[in-house]
């Protein structure tokens, strides 16, 4: 068992599948046991990013909510503001070797590699499933090229009445090429500009933290065309086991999330935040309310649930009712007025 420190704004307790948040405890995680699924008031909680709206601020991210049947009974999707399927990419994949996860001190380090369907079994088997969930559905892509991208956005294009937006996936840390086009801002606005020209639906760019500077990046990604960018994808990081002289993941490196990561990514939402325009939408170790509220404060519109997928389903839908009454607490007439409401010290 690997036992975590706590912080008044919660921790890890224990080990990865046995968590409690200080004032957040993990509940039975079936729909009947969650009070917060009551109806939440629309206008309160809805969300604009550009082109994109969303009925809150609340999504679950890619490669952690499968496509989603597996999900079922933990949570009512309608209550989500969207979700995000599994990466898909023009082929199928089978992925790295395992083993391809590993719990680590505060978070879970993974190198799964994009292990995905392809688009062509995503649309004939996943897509009428997840767009008759009643929320949001953005489909998250990857592609080898700008060409593949953009092709692979243009098919998609043609379900513009089931699809609310592609988040394209130019960060991840643990396939040959995953970040290429996220590491350079020319190949980032170019690619997106190819993407947009392509595609009328709304399209976010999900970055990595793992170059010098992601601001450079945001703003190539905005000049590209991109609705919004989802800050941060995973850190990447590996395994060892020193006894045996080996890494212990399959594919040697992988990429780091849960609690580990917030400080990073809050860093990366406030600096971006005070550089582009567009919309950020906070992603990276959120496992409870305080954690959406200071990605919200930091300048996040809205907000990606992650690994705290993995040992509580049902936390997305809790945090929405959570969210309407932190809202209301602060005598706010609309989410928006509390969204980079961070006060810098003046120097």
């Amino acid at each position: 068992m690997i036992h975590q420190p706590t912080s008044e704004h919660g921790g890890w307790q224990g080990t990865f599948f046995n968590i409690q948040n200080h004032d957040h405890a993990v509940h039975d995680c079936t729909p009947d046991s969650y009070s917060m699924n009551a109806p939440t008031q629309t206008d309160l909680l809805s969300v604009t990013l550009n082109r994109l709206t969303l009925k809150n601020p609340i999504l679950v991210a890619s490669g952690t909510f499968g496509y989603a049947r597996e999900m079922q009974p933990f949570l009512d999707f309608s209550k989500l503001g969207g979700i995000i399927p599994k990466t898909i990419t023009t082929e199928p994949r089978i992925g790295n070797p395992p083993p391809r996860t590993i719990e680590t001190s505060a978070g879970l380090l993974n190198s799964i590699g994009l292990d995905n369907d392809g688009i062509d079994l995503f649309l004939e088997k996943h897509l009428n499933y997840l767009a008759s969930l009643e929320t949001a559905l953005i489909v998250n892509i990857a592609g080898r090229s700008i060409d593949e991208m953009a092709v692979m956005a243009s098919r998609l294009d043609a379900f513009g009445d089931q699809i609310a937006a592609l988040e394209l996936n130019i960060s991840c840390p643990n396939v040959s090429g995953g970040v290429d086009y996220g590491t350079q801002p020319e190949l980032t606005e170019k690619m997106l500009k190819q993407v947009t020209e392509s595609c009328q639906l709304p399209i976010i760019a999900k970055l990595t933290p793992n170059v010098t500077s992601v601001v450079d990046i945001a703003q190539a990604a905005a000049a590209g065309g991109a609705d919004a960018v989802s800050l941060i994808n995973t850190v990447q990081g590996t395994a060892i086991d020193w006894r045996r002289r080996k890494p212990i993941l399959g594919g040697i490196f992988g990429g780091l999330s849960g609690p580990a990561i917030k400080p990073v990514a809050l860093r990366v939402v406030c600096q971006v935040a005070r550089a582009v325009e567009i919309p950020i939408i906070g992603v990276g170790g959120i496992s409870n309310i305080d954690d959406v509220m200071e990605f919200i404060v930091a300048g996040a519109s809205a907000v990606q649930i992650g690994t705290a997928n993995f040992y509580n389903p049902g936390l997305a839908t809790q945090l929405v009712g959570e969210l309407e009454q932190v809202v209301l607490e602060e005598k706010c007439a609309h989410v928006s007025e509390l969204v980079g409401s961070l006060v810098y010290p003046e120097r």
